[in-house]
């Protein structure tokens, strides 16, 4: 039997719960449910004490302190670091000490690149970032956007999908209802431009009065968002649902008729594929790596970023085309499945076994 390698995944857990965080809960959970033990380094473990977590610059140090020497520890317990990385501070403040660390304690890494802000960001940041990035033994995005986006600066990357656990999602059939429940699974914050998905819903509701929407998220956009709904008349029909723990978002998805994402800047989003998988017909914006995931008229109808009327107007088509649906949701399943728990297992671990048979860089 062979011996599988020794891996410290380095990356954030929730809350919050966003796709990265999620993303790295998955693999550790899933690689130890097959008896693969993971060694987790987590970069947004709680502040020592707590009271620190309020005071700006304090609370950096007193995070980076702890993680640097939990880095150096699990480089002496481990062949790889799977690092788990984006851009802005987050590279600076957690990709890239790993990075160093694991370089000075000779463990083999893994980049493992994610978010739609990668162009600007590398475009903008200091040669370092490109230089490191070119340096590591293996720079893995999901999707076919980041690897086009990396091939523009040089660096060659390889594509391992996103974990869509399709064990957790069941397909239910849809009847048609002059009811529809529309979903966003987003954050409220100004990439994910909820403010679209209420307006869109507001002109939903001139054709279906008894539609409804959920936000599921959290963020700063949130009383804007309130506001808004309260002056387009719609506020009876829209439910903030904060932050749902990622157990409870099948659930979610198996009430809902159509999932909205109307995000201005993305990559790869999960709430898609998860959407995908639980058999609901997506209306998204057609921004960064999108359209390598949702193809229009095809797995989903795609629209221009803040263009509320397209959305509207797609998700009016949907209510009214049952055959629309169907063929959908028979792609996106199709679609789901490439991205399914065994499928993606085998990825990483060629990933893993091809990097330990690489000669150190």
């Amino acid at each position: 039997m062979a011996v599988e390698p020794r891996v410290a995944v380095v990356g954030p857990l929730p809350p919050p719960s966003g796709g990265m965080a999620n993303q790295c809960r998955q693999l550790v959970r899933l690689m130890e449910s097959e008896g693969i033990p993971m060694e987790l380094v987590r970069t947004n473990a709680p502040y020592r004490p707590t009271w620190v977590g309020g005071i700006p610059v304090l609370r950096a140090f007193a995070r980076l302190l702890p993680y640097i020497w939990t880095l150096w520890r699990a480089a002496g317990r481990n062949q790889i670091f799977h690092i788990f990385a984006n851009s802005g501070w987050a590279w600076h403040l957690f990709a890239a000490p790993a990075v160093v660390i694991g370089r000075l304690r000779g463990v083999k890494i893994i980049v493992n690149y994610r978010g739609g802000n990668a162009e600007p960001f590398l475009q903008s940041t200091t040669p370092y970032v490109v230089k490191m990035l070119g340096a590591v033994d293996r720079l893995v995005t999901p999707s076919g956007f980041l690897k086009d986006v990396f091939a523009r600066f040089g660096l060659q990357a390889q594509i391992v999908s996103n974990i869509v656990d399709l064990t957790r999602f069941r397909a239910r059939e849809r009847d048609s209802t002059d009811a529809p429940h529309l979903i966003v699974t987003r954050n409220l914050e100004p990439i994910y431009d909820i403010p679209t998905a209420i307006r869109a819903y507001a002109r939903v509701r001139s054709h279906y009065p008894a539609a409804r929407l959920t936000v599921a998220g959290t963020g700063p956009d949130l009383a804007k968002c309130e506001l808004l709904a309260q002056g387009l008349g719609v506020a009876d029909g829209v439910r903030f649902a904060g932050r749902i723990d990622n157990d409870q978002i099948p659930e979610l998805y198996a009430n809902a008729d159509v999932a909205l994402n109307p995000s201005t800047v993305d990559n790869m989003p999960i709430s898609i594929l998860e959407a995908y998988g639980s058999g609901v017909p997506v209306v998204t914006t057609d921004v960064g790596g999108i359209p390598y995931i949702a193809i229009h008229d095809r797995t989903a109808l795609l629209v221009r970023p803040g263009d509320d009327v397209a959305m509207a107007a797609s998700v009016c088509r949907l209510l009214g085309d049952s055959a629309l649906v169907n063929r959908l949701v028979e792609a996106g399943q199709t679609e789901a499945r490439a991205y399914a728990w065994p499928h993606v297992k085998e990825q990483w671990l060629a990933v893993y076994r091809s990097v330990l048979d690489t000669p150190v860089r």
